[in-house]
């Protein structure tokens, strides 16, 4: 009997073994920040120096995976896209050094078009996943759907999955050649594929995806990582991002099962640690325990950290280059925080280029950055990732006047709210986040757009969807809402983005594709560059073309949510450092 229980306590094992994620990194490879010109608030240097402690811990039994949306964002990521194409893609080096496993694409991976990212996952030595993009002729996976990884004997399988909403925001060229099935049902079926043939001890799903909400329509919703978790059996641990927010959750699915949940802040500032424990006896595995926590890298300081940099110093170097690059010069500072209160030299800018590189008759256009300045005298081309932060082309598209009015009044609808007394907010506003200490936008800024090419009022007395008045074009001629005008506006709204196109202006998905009447080769930022390369001295003004009214209630109430919403406002535009005369 002694033997027995030797025997038996012989046969049971335990292994250990420790998943590691990051997400959103938005091509924050190293401790400066190219666009700011300073330190960077996180870094992937600083995961690297973070992941080799954790490999000392765990020699044989890590797993490092990334959750997409690495090739936007930063000039690292710009440089080595559209400027430096002929060297190996920097990102696709750095993640290869990293040793990391496996990479989820995300919406903004597929934004920089096949010619980027084909050539990144041929540079890639692990697989970029996305079971839900597939093959439009052959319904095969475009990328691989999934992976299964070894770790001490324990079989490790990770399924990728990206939001449906591509259709939606990204140029169909972008993605030719693809279709995208419904997130939710693709995880279903792959789940239920993955378990029969492989048979895995740890099943996770590696999504880009955010946990709820975002934009719901009857088409697609944005963010389901949660829904997943409840309604798809047979996941262990869920690794998601897309919507930035850094959240830990323990769900328990449909039939009664635990499913760890980690999603992580954006630009590497922290990592996803999840600790899986196995329990086997006589081969079979009997049990498991899972834990999942985020670790914060914004402040280490391992040597490691600095070996890492000094290894990719030349690469550094030609993207300092670059940004540094001198364009032009600003006759006067613009402030994006200007765009929320009425008619402002930022957005004006942005709203006259696009005017004038498209032809169109009316430009739509939204502050990108919530808060950001481009300071009077010289400036770089690091200045143009804070007039414009993502590469979207420039559309230009059909729509009629009431089309136009439509879109506004959804704009103004999620931007302002309405004044029953000269007391009362302007804006639409709600305590943020952080334990309701301020307060912030209720909706996401990037989608408050405003209009040029037409010269119109918001009444913040009217209830939504009664606010605008279209008065005239800018030059005095009529408008009207019958008429079909020419309107340039980016590549995400035009294919449906914020859902201004398509809800406000009342036009399903396919008929508003059919108004696109031409869209530009090259992403907006580069044609930002060279209208400022061509002109040399810009002086950017408001136009004036738009304005709250009334005025004795709008203007008071925009002083007092400006001072919420950014606290006291000064200009330096009596600085100057302009390398030639301004």
């Amino acid at each position: 009997m002694a033997d027995f229980f030797k025997m038996a306590e012989k046969d049971r094992i335990e292994k250990k073994i420790r998943i590691m994620h990051t997400t959103d990194v938005h091509g924050a490879l190293f401790s400066h920040d190219f666009i700011e010109n300073g330190p960077a608030r996180g870094a992937l240097s600083r995961v690297y120096a973070f992941v080799c402690r954790e490999r000392e811990r765990y020699p044989d039994a890590l797993v490092l995976l990334d959750g997409g949306d690495v090739l936007q964002g930063q000039p690292t990521a710009y440089y080595y896209n559209f400027v430096e194409t002929q060297s190996p893609h920097l990102v696709a080096d750095v993640m290869n050094h990293m040793r990391y496993d496996a990479l989820c694409i995300g919406n903004h991976d597929l934004e920089m078009g096949h010619a980027v990212y084909d050539r990144f996952v041929s540079q890639c030595r692990f697989p970029v996943l996305a079971a839900n993009l597939v093959d439009e002729h052959t319904g095969k996976p475009y990328f691989k759907p999934y992976t299964v990884l070894e770790r001490q004997g324990v079989r490790i399988a990770v399924l990728g999955l990206i939001t449906s909403a591509i259709p939606h925001w990204v140029p169909k060229d972008q993605w030719r050649g693809m279709a995208v099935q419904d997130m939710v049902d693709a995880a279903s079926r792959w789940v239920a594929y993955i378990q029969e043939h492989e048979r895995p001890d740890v099943l996770v799903g590696l999504f880009h995806s955010g946990w709820d909400g975002g934009i719901v329509t009857e088409a697609f919703s944005e963010n389901v990582s949660c829904r997943i978790a409840h309604e798809v059996d047979g996941l262990d641990v869920i690794c998601y991002g897309h919507d930035h927010q850094k959240h830990v959750e323990v769900v328990t699915n449909k039939v009664g099962r635990k499913v760890y949940c980690v999603g992580l802040w954006s630009l590497a500032t922290s990592v996803s640690v999840i600790d899986v424990t196995l329990h086997y006896a006589e081969g079979r595995l009997t049990g498991k325990k899972i834990r999942a926590r985020i670790q914060n890298v914004m402040y280490e300081t391992d040597p490691a950290v600095y070996e890492f940099e000094r290894k990719y110093a030349d690469a550094s170097a030609l993207i300092a280059s670059y940004v540094n690059q001198r364009i032009g010069c600003f006759e006067r500072a613009i402030h994006s925080q200007d765009a929320y209160f009425g008619s402002s030299a930022f957005i004006d800018l942005i709203h006259d280029m696009q005017l004038k590189i498209s032809g169109a008759d009316v430009s739509f256009a939204a502050p990108l950055t919530f808060d950001t300045v481009i300071h009077k005298g010289d400036i770089y081309i690091r200045d143009m990732f804070h007039l414009y932060k993502y590469e979207n082309m420039i559309c230009v598209l059909a729509l009629r006047g009431s089309e136009i009015k439509g879109i506004l009044e959804m704009s103004y609808g999620l931007w302002t709210d309405r004044m029953q007394t000269p007391e009362d907010h302007i804006m639409k506003m709600a305590p943020l986040l952080d334990h309701g200490r301020r307060l912030g936008f209720v909706n996401l800024a990037f989608n408050f757009d405003s209009a040029a090419g037409i010269r119109y009022t918001v009444d913040v007395t009217r209830p939504e969807g009664e606010r605008i008045q279209i008065e005239s074009m800018s030059d005095g001629r009529p408008f009207h809402p019958d008429t079909v005008y020419q309107v340039v506006t980016n590549s995400y709204r035009a294919y449906g983005g914020g859902e201004l196109f398509t809800r406000g202006a009342g036009l399903d998905h396919d008929e508003l594709q059919r108004r696109i009447l031409r869209i530009s080769e090259k992403d907006i930022r580069y044609h930002f560059i060279e209208y400022i390369r061509r002109r040399e001295h810009v002086r950017a003004e408001a136009m004036g073309h738009w304005r709250f009214v009334p005025e004795e209630w709008a203007d008071e109430a925009c002083r007092r949510d400006r001072a919420i919403l950014f606290g006291n406002y000064e200009s330096n535009d009596d600085e100057t450092h302009c390398g030639k005369d301004c």
